[in-house]
């Protein structure tokens, strides 16, 4: 019998790695013989380098960046044996790296960002993946674009300050410094969101909120975000305002496709052609997946609802284990066979309590399979 084990990271608690190991351990002692393949997954956020490096040989770096407020930070990378380069945005621009009350995107910058992609310039990459989530940023991947040498200038050809705000005042871009060797890249921005960068279902009045920003400026962050998309379509003639994905990670996704012609995917589309999972799932018995929290929304187009339908279009059936259950989690049911929850009767290790819901989960499944006629 071979098992499936493919997660997601439960946020704030467990890696993708980390919970398909706890995931494995449960399962093995409800089926000690079974043949288990760990293949962790992202949606591009936090987590994408694991769950690459988890399916792909490579090898993790660490280079010297700025924060979103400026500040020295060890940010990982890696480096694949194929040459290739996978970065986390939120390893020099993520909002876990504040302080709650430090959180204000009007100021945060995505600089680190693009001196992460300098460094894996430096190596040698020209193909890279940049996962598009967890910013604490709003500057439209200005910041990003600095550090490659772009400049960014006022009416009266000062360069701007870093931050989100400060847009508001841009009138010229300046691409001539630019890192040449953008142009023998191919570059892909992940990410598990489809937000334009401005509008009501933009990067600022959507996800503005929770980076610390009020209604006020939100809006505020808004206009400048509109204003820079604007500019770029003027001076670099590169359509940025209506794509879906360019308002990711606080339109992160517009800086990339305008400076580095990058093309934005569906990070769980990006980790599955990576890890080759479509290959893998034919002639599996058994999918296990989870994530912190199954809810209303995991049904459309999350990464367990995009695993369910593969798995379901392989005929492997999946159970999904949450951390938790939240409002509207019954509409996974239409995609996914069982959901076994964790139970905080299990303790209070995380791993522990996976574990016990895997061996829960997969017991059960082996006996209801075994009823069968």
């Amino acid at each position: 019998m071979r098992i499936i084990i493919a997660p997601q990271e439960y946020k704030g608690t467990l890696s993708a790695r980390e919970a398909a190991e706890a995931l494995a351990a449960g399962a093995r002692h409800a089926a000690p013989a079974a043949q288990i393949e760990l293949i962790p997954l992202s949606d591009g956020g936090p987590g994408l380098i694991d769950a690459v490096l988890a399916s792909l040989p490579g090898r993790l770096l660490r280079t010297r960046v700025e924060d979103p407020l400026g500040r020295p930070v060890e940010a990982a990378w890696a480096l694949l044996d194929d040459g290739s380069a996978v970065i986390e945005m939120a390893a020099a621009a993520g909002l876990i790296l504040l302080a709650e009350e430090e959180r204000d995107p009007r100021i945060a910058s995505t600089y680190g960002v693009g001196q992460l992609l300098r460094a894996a310039l430096d190596a040698g990459c020209r193909s890279l993946i940049v996962g598009a989530g967890g910013s604490a940023t709003n500057d439209g991947g200005a910041g990003m674009a600095s550090a490659l040498g772009a400049r960014f200038l006022d009416g009266e050809d000062r360069e701007l300050p870093p931050g989100g705000a400060p847009l508001s005042r841009l009138r010229h871009i300046d691409t001539g410094r630019l890192d040449e060797r953008l142009a023998g890249c191919r570059i892909v921005a992940a990410t598990d969101v489809v937000n334009p960068l401005c509008g009501p279902e933009g990067a600022s009045l959507v996800y503005g909120p929770q980076k610390g920003a009020s209604p006020d400026i939100a809006g505020g962050l808004d206009a400048a975000l509109r204003r820079y998309g604007e500019i770029i379509e003027r001076d670099l003639r590169v359509v940025v305002l209506d794509v879906p994905g360019a308002g990711a990670a606080g339109g992160l996704g517009a800086g990339l496709i305008a400076f580095c012609r990058a093309e934005v995917c569906p990070g769980f589309d990006v980790v599955a052609a990576a890890t080759r999972l479509p290959e893998r799932l034919p002639g599996a018995h058994l999918v296990l997946t989870g994530e912190g929290r199954l809810d209303g929304q995991t049904a459309f187009g999350k990464t367990i609802a995009r695993l369910a339908r593969l798995a379901r279009g392989s005929g492997v059936p999946l159970i999904a284990i949450p951390g938790s259950l939240g409002a509207g989690w019954q509409s996974v049911l239409e995609l996914v066979d069982r959901v076994e929850p964790t139970s905080a009767g299990d303790g209070t290790d995380p791993s522990a309590a996976l574990a016990a819901a895997a061996q829960r989960a997969v017991a059960a499944w082996l006996a209801a399979d075994s009823r069968q006629p």
